[in-house]
């Protein structure tokens, strides 16, 4: 397989992926052999590889005439600045009998390769463009989606790349020089045009059961996904595509940006696209973590308004390696005897989401989908869970979805923190004071939208109110003390609920999250009975309580060979 681009930000990634596949052997081009020499040093051993210079304005055949490869992949771009002849090395892929794969984020480009798929079938060759998340991933996530509907009105997606994610100076080219410019939309049941990076929409990435991203801001970008998706679903009313890079102030400055191009103050933002590169990869903070989304809309059997979403969520650096995992994908196919159709066309359906788990299995990155609004689940721990809900064990799932009253008896031990801080806080809150075996009884009452937990330690009784989360707090569960308000993401891993601390408030004020209480939180259940261990720690205070033991839910009897689940240790994100 011979990568053109094979050391930059795509292909040195694609190469990663398959640099153990030892079925592969890779040839690393680009225009500088120095260059592609040392990056076939640097990755891991396994897939034999060789360097080579291959300069796609120059006479790609002769190049590719020479190495003889299967497939040729074109990771290079920006294709949005390919010029008069931007089908250079697609001709060249077809007159030396070449499979070709690239992954081109111009939309025109990724339309434009259907002109050659006569010739490419004629030859039984596969040409395949834009084989990358946009718009192979998300169309494999609307197909997956679409199932319950009779039509779909209206798709939504959007990436937030993680801050961490080292953004290739091509991709930043492409943004810079579509920004604040018109670029065709459908909208209305018709194309349209609307305004690059000025568009914004607001979206919180949560699988089911995973500790979500923080709400992003996402703008709207020139993707292939806008017209091939309405290719793909014809009765589509409407696609819209954005992004949400972060830190969120140069994302907010890009877009202040984009509307000096809007008004006509400046021709384009393409002569910034360096010191916007070198921004972007060198001011950097918040969660290592990034996501996609995609949300479709319309009717089911019987006429009625649905919703369903698809959420991504990678942890750390895997995300960065997501936009090459469908060149991986169609690779590994290949190799086992599954090779794409021959013809030349957009790869809007060359991957299923069954193939994408296999290159994303031993990755921590999920995905989950959730419908609606959960609108009829009066449960809140249920309406927030999804599709993770029926994880839980069955004593949690009892209390949890118990209702309208349900009053359950344990016992506990209460270590309190020796601080003067710790106590002045435990004390405001009215925490039980410490002590072993101390009998304590739970009251959970539903009243409507919002749950109410009483706490009787040995007398010592304190209350909290529990609801679902809105606006910033969506997907998490909340609970309220007086004018305080805690968001928490629920977190099923390994028999047991972690509570995980995203977000505070004081009367609906957001405060600070460095000053946020944390604290190893979980729930699970032991002997059929209900088991809680509730840690509270602040920056300032220090360790402030920790509270542990045990509830016997009514009806279900204690077994005492039942086994305890395997626990491990609680997700905890900054």
């Amino acid at each position: 397989m011979l990568i053109i681009g094979g050391y930059g930000t795509f292909g040195g990634r694609l190469a990663e992926l398959l640099c153990r596949e030892r079925r592969v052997s890779l040839v690393i081009a680009g225009r500088s052999k120095s260059a592609a020499l040392a990056f076939c040093h640097a990755i891991p051993p396994g897939a034999t590889r060789e360097a080579l210079a291959v300069d796609r304005d120059g006479d790609v055949a002769r190049r590719i005439e020479k190495v003889k490869p299967d497939i040729v992949v074109d990771a290079s771009g920006p294709f949005q600045a390919y010029g008069k002849d931007p089908y250079r090395v697609v001709e060249a892929a077809l007159a030396t009998g070449t499979h070709y794969l690239d992954l081109a984020d111009s939309p025109d480009f990724v339309r434009g390769i259907r002109k050659f798929d006569g010739t490419a079938k004629e030859q039984g060759l596969v040409m395949l463009s834009g084989v990358s998340s946009f718009p192979v991933l998300s169309a494999a996530l609307v197909r997956d989606l679409a199932t319950e509907f009779r039509r779909i009105d209206s798709i939504t997606g959007g990436i937030a790349p993680s801050p961490y994610a080292g953004v290739g100076y091509n991709v930043i080219r492409a943004i810079a020089g579509y920004a604040g410019k018109g670029i065709p939309v459908r909208r209305g049941g018709s194309e349209q045009t609307a305004r690059a990076l000025r568009e914004t929409r607001r979206f919180m990435i949560a699988p089911p059961g995973e500790i979500p991203l923080f709400p992003r801001t996402f703008s709207l970008v020139d993707v292939p996904d806008l017209q091939l998706l309405a290719d793909e679903w014809p009765e589509v009313r409407e696609v819209w595509m954005g992004a949400a890079p972060e830190p969120a102030i140069l994302h907010w400055l890009l877009r202040r940006f984009a509307g000096l191009v809007r008004l006509g103050l400046v021709p384009s933002l393409a002569p910034l696209a360096r010191i916007i590169h070198s921004t972007a990869n060198n001011v950097r903070w918040g969660e290592h973590r990034g996501g996609m989304f995609v949300e479709v809309r319309g009717r089911d059997a019987e006429g009625a308004e649905i919703s369903r979403s698809a959420h991504l969520l990678a942890e750390g650096h895997h995300g960065l390696y997501i936009p090459s995992m469908a060149v991986e994908a169609i690779v590994r196919n290949w190799l086992d005897g599954r090779p794409p159709r021959a013809g030349a066309r957009p790869a809007t359906a060359a991957l299923e989401l069954s193939d994408y788990a296999r290159v994303f299995a031993d990755r921590p990155i999920a995905i989950g989908t959730r419908n609606g609004a959960g609108t009829g689940v009066h449960c809140l721990h249920k309406r927030i869970l999804g599709t993770a809900w029926q994880s839980l064990p069955a004593v949690l799932r009892a209390v949890h979805g118990a209702g309208p009253k349900l009053t359950i008896s344990g016992e506990a031990s209460i270590t309190r923190g020796r601080g003067v801080l710790a106590r002045l806080l435990a004390w405001i809150m009215r925490f039980p004071a410490a002590g072993e075996n101390t009998p304590v009884s739970v009251t959970l009452e539903r009243h409507g939208d919002y749950d109410k937990w009483t706490r009787n330690f040995g007398g010592q009784v304190f209350a909290s109110t529990f609801t679902v989360g809105t606006g910033r707090f969506e997907h998490l569960l909340c609970e309220r003390f007086g004018p305080l308000t805690f968001g928490m993401a629920l977190v099923p891993d390994a028999g047991r609920l972690n509570l995980v601390m995203r977000r505070w408030s004081f009367l609906g004020l957001p405060l600070p999250r460095s000053l946020m209480p944390s604290g190893d939180s979980h729930e699970f259940a032991k002997d059929n009975q209900f088991w809680f261990d509730v840690e509270v720690r602040l920056p300032l205070a220090g360790f402030v309580i920790r509270y542990r033991g045990f509830l016997a839910p009514p009806g279900l009897s204690h077994d005492p060979t039942a086994q305890t689940p395997s626990v491990s240790r609680s997700r905890s994100v900054p």
